[in-house]
């Protein structure tokens, strides 16, 4: 900024001789006026009149200007940011858009690589301010031959995608990506880390819903080194991990392997060493698993609990098995009735999700209910003992299912079972949410659409569980 001192023009000589020169000329010709007027009947009227007239012109002159110099910019030279000015404060068009058109803004996220040179950065902070696009946060990512700069933009309503995309070409930009982004992208940086880095050492379930976060759309899966039949899978990575282009490998602490995909862009090595320090944390700190308990009351009076489960659960769950039905286990898990129990070791893992489970005020688990990540896609699994259903316990269980798959930013979420199981096809229907339906050869698919109110409903207590 330049105060008002500091921008004043510097005085010359010559200056001074014109004022004074026009000073003389001002008073000479006053005099011959007067001399003129003067000699005239009503000559000293008139001289007195224009001489109250000019006293009236300046005064209001000067009131006029000391007013409207502190008035409020107007609309369209607010509009334009001041480097858009001419000297004389004419407004210059940019990018063909008036800002009084401009009716709102959009966010982007916008990656492109650049050769690395001086210069470079520079021509795509110039492209961008020609399209009137507000830079609000910026990334570099170094390669070895070039630079990925990642942009958070918030760029006017009326600017496409393709258009952008075409500026950012022309300046040196090359393998452009632009999606849209939220309200959520604009916090910085190192604090969406610590965040990511405090949720994935409180559970040790988030690691895969960290990774995807950190890492923007992708696919994540969990290959174990043993298969559910307890063969040796064959699938492992070095403990440095391994990264090739857009897929990246990291050794899973519990055993495996982390696969992440990304086909529509490359991961970088910044990207890759913040994926292998989330996955070092989840090693150093050891199988985790929050320790909450709901206490429900059931409508005939029963209460149980409800809380988080994990592998320390195997034995109860097997026994659960053990007292549930070949027609129960067939339903939940689609194949042979023998082969039940080698899933369990899998599903209670909390690499894979979330797993809640149900207990009587005795202690037995009698209800299983599984949030599963399959890849970018979540998948729910309920299984309640004979003796125990058609209580609500179902119902509850898949609700507190839904909950936590919307506060862990999943879009839906499906359940696979037969069609002839009208109790899980109740349960969905009772979430409330929009539903699809796919059935081949006598299996049924029922997909919910989280909303956003969905999304944001917390997994909270109830006092007592919905029939």
């Amino acid at each position: 900024m330049t105060s008002a001192k500091s921008a004043r023009r510097p005085h010359h000589w010559r200056r001074d001789l014109i004022e004074l020169a026009a000073l003389f000329t001002a008073v000479a010709v006053a005099d011959a006026i007067a001399n003129l007027i003067g000699h005239q009947p009503d000559g000293p009227y008139l001289l007195v009149a224009s001489a109250v007239a000019l006293a009236a012109t300046a005064a209001f002159h000067t009131w006029w200007a000391r007013r409207h110099s502190h008035a409020p910019p107007s609309d369209e030279t607010d509009a334009v940011p001041a480097g858009a000015r001419g000297e004389e404060g004419e407004t210059e068009g940019v990018a063909g858009v008036s800002g009084a058109e401009e009716t709102g803004t959009t966010l982007w996220r916008m990656r492109t690589t650049v050769l690395d040179a001086p210069g470079s950065l520079a021509a795509l902070c110039t492209a961008l301010a020609g399209l009137r696009v507000d830079i609000l946060t910026l990334q570099t990512h170094p390669l070895g031959q070039g630079t990925v700069d990642e942009f958070l933009l918030r760029a006017p309503a009326s600017l496409q995608a393709q258009e952008l995309s075409r500026k950012i070409a022309a300046a040196g930009g090359a393998s452009t990506w632009i999606e849209r982004a939220d309200a959520h992208d604009l916090v910085d940086t190192p604090t969406r880390v610590l965040s990511l880095a405090t949720r994935t050492a409180l559970d040790a379930a988030e690691l895969p819903l960290a990774l995807r976060q950190l890492l923007g759309r992708c696919t994540i899966h969990s290959l174990p080194a043993v298969s559910v039949t307890g063969r040796a899978s064959g699938q492992s990575a070095p403990v440095e991990g391994v990264l090739e282009e857009t897929v990246m490998r990291l050794r899973d602490p519990s055993g495996g392997v982390i696969s992440v995909e990304r086909p529509y862009l490359p991961f970088t090595p910044t990207e890759f060493a913040r994926a292998r320090a989330l996955v070092e944390l989840d090693a150093r700190l050891g199988p985790r698993v929050p320790r909450s308990e709901d206490v429900l009351t059931l409508p005939e009076g029963n209460e149980i609990t409800v809380r988080r489960a994990d592998r320390g659960d195997l034995a109860a769950a097997r026994a659960m098995h053990d007292r549930c039905s070949p027609d129960t286990l067939g339903l939940r898990y689609h194949g042979p009735v023998a082969d039940a129990d080698r899933y369990l070791d899998h599903l209670l893992s909390p690499r894979f999700g979330r797993t809640l489970a149900v207990q009587t005020a005795s202690g037995r688990l009698v209800a299983l209910g599984h949030l599963l990540w399959d890849g970018d896609e979540t998948e729910v699994a309920l299984l309640v003992e004979d003796d125990w259903q058609r209580r609500g316990i179902g119902s509850e269980l898949l609700r507190r299912l839904v909950a936590l798959a919307g506060e862990a930013g999943c879009d839906s979420v499906y359940a696979v079972t037969q069609s002839r199981n009208t109790g899980m096809v109740a349960a969905m229907r009772a979430l409330d949410l929009p539903l699809d339906y796919q059935i081949e050869e006598g299996t049924l698919v029922i997909t919910a659409r989280l909303t956003s109110e969905e999304a944001a409903r917390p997994s909270a207590p109830t006092e007592q569980a919905r029939r």
